[in-house]
């Protein structure tokens, strides 16, 4: 009984070491500052803090279409949105390629995660200032254009509540186009599902690569034809469900 004990405090105090260092790698860091610089450290511990708490949800992700990712490039990334644990499940599983999300204003105040993701070059856009929204897609385009990262969208621009695609805000597209990169079009399956079942049951996501615009492609269309290809190939493949 003492062994058990002394092991339960042992991950109790590990666990909160851990996030004393989330918290105090998190004072140096200006929550009003834009950074263009993807960190490393702050990479690790964005992923090593997902991977526990994935783990700790119960959720087992299946992921394929892999190997249609570039090797040698950055890419716009477009998904499907069904749930808040979208993002996080993506980066996990895409972690190698160095996710930059473009995200609502308010992920940016969430407790530790907030400033980390700054320091990962993510992006907050908003969207009732067309003015600053496309100034957000312009750094975007230039991250991507300069190497530093891949850019994640959610083209619909909030959660699905039905699973049924929202209309799309193609101007997203327009990021491809001005970095000269290829659009990953993807669909995540299951993860609506995984408020409900924590804690008694796990969850099964699927994270499919359902297509792939190359470069040639995005050069000679326009950001509507973009974004009606994205949505043709993550309907035909949500409806293989």
């Amino acid at each position: 009984m003492k062994t058990v004990l002394y092991i339960i405090l042992a991950v109790i105090i590990l666990i909160a070491l851990w996030f004393l260092l989330l918290f105090l790698s998190g004072i140096p860091i200006d929550k009003n500052k834009e950074y263009d610089k993807n960190s490393r450290y702050y990479r690790f511990l964005l992923y090593f803090t997902t991977a526990i708490g994935l783990k700790i949800m119960r959720v087992r992700t299946k992921v394929t279409g892999l190997d249609m990712l570039p090797k040698d490039q950055r890419f716009l990334l477009a998904s499907n949105h069904r749930s808040n644990f979208d993002p996080l499940i993506t980066w996990d599983a895409l972690r190698k390629y160095d996710l930059a999300f473009i995200s609502k204003p308010e992920n940016f105040s969430v407790p530790f995660f907030g400033k980390i993701i700054q320091k990962c070059c993510f992006m907050a856009i908003d969207r009732k200032d067309p003015e600053k929204a496309n100034v957000t897609k312009e750094r975007g385009a230039r991250l991507m254009k300069s190497g530093e990262v891949s850019v994640a969208v959610y083209p619909e621009g909030t959660r699905s509540k039905t699973g049924e695609l929202l209309p799309f805000h193609n101007g997203l597209f327009n990021m491809a186009k001005e970095a000269d990169v290829p659009i990953a079009v993807m669909t995540l399956k299951g993860t609506a599902d995984i408020k409900n079942n924590y804690p008694w049951h796990h969850s099964e996501v699927a994270l499919n690569i359902a297509d792939l615009i190359p470069v040639e492609t995005v050069r000679q269309l326009s950001p509507h034809e973009l974004g009606v290809r994205a949505r043709a190939a993550m309907e035909k493949d949500l409806s293989s469900l």
